[in-house]
Order: structure tokens, then C-alpha cells, then sequence
């Protein structure tokens, strides 16, 4: 056997396992979401862990003329905070996928 050829087929097969965990990992990405909210709910935003926005629910005493802007600021701040738990939700899960392989000195996971 050529030396070093056996380090290569263990780091092929890490690869492969990590290939296939990622591609695990996507798919269960794809089917969470979770909420936000801004306004004391009176605003609040469904998201995906990826921080696509699904669903927007506005309470209807928000529905004046007086109130847009009031009303742009709120939508804004529940699409921030659904995007930034939807990141979180993706981190703890690309951490469950990936425990247990090594990841390289660098690497971020692609979200």
C-alpha cells in the first residue's frame, strides 16, 4: 500500500459523511420557522431558519393612516427579530448535524 494513501481514503470518507450530514442538515432547514415580534405583538413575522419571511400579522388598531410609519418601523423590527432567531435556530441545528466530524480551521457553515 502507498503511504499516506490511507490517510487520503479516511479524509474521503470524512468528507463524504460530512456531504451527507449537509445535505441532512438542509433539509431539516427547510422545514423550520419561527416568529418574531415587535410592538408587544402587535406586529409579528414568520420566518424561516434560512430568514425568508413567510407570514406578516398586523393587529388591526394599527391599520390608521396616522399609524405607517409607526407601523413600517414595527414590521421591520419583527423582521429582524425573526431573522435573528431563525439564525440561532440554524446554528443549533447545523450543530447537531455536524457533531462529531471535525470541521476545518475556518470553516462556516453555509447560512
Amino acid at each position: 500500500m502507498i503511504k499516506g494513501l490511507g490517510d487520503l481514503t479516511g479524509l474521503m470518507k470524512q468528507a463524504q459523511e460530512m456531504q451527507e450530514k449537509m445535505q441532512a442538515a438542509q433539509e431539516r432547514l427547510a422545514g423550520i420557522e419561527v416568529e418574531g415580534s415587535a410592538g408587544a405583538g402587535l406586529v409579528t413575522v414568520v420566518a424561516t431558519a434560512k430568514g425568508e419571511v413567510r407570514r406578516v400579522s398586523i393587529d388591526p388598531s394599527l391599520m390608521t393612516a396616522d399609524d405607517r410609519e409607526v407601523l413600517e418601523d414595527l414590521v421591520v423590527a419583527a423582521v429582524n427579530d425573526a431573522r435573528a432567531k431563525a439564525e440561532v435556530r440554524a446554528q443549533e441545528e447545523m450543530q447537531q448535524v455536524t457533531a462529531g466530524l471535525p470541521l476545518p480551521p475556518g470553516f462556516k457553515l453555509p447560512f
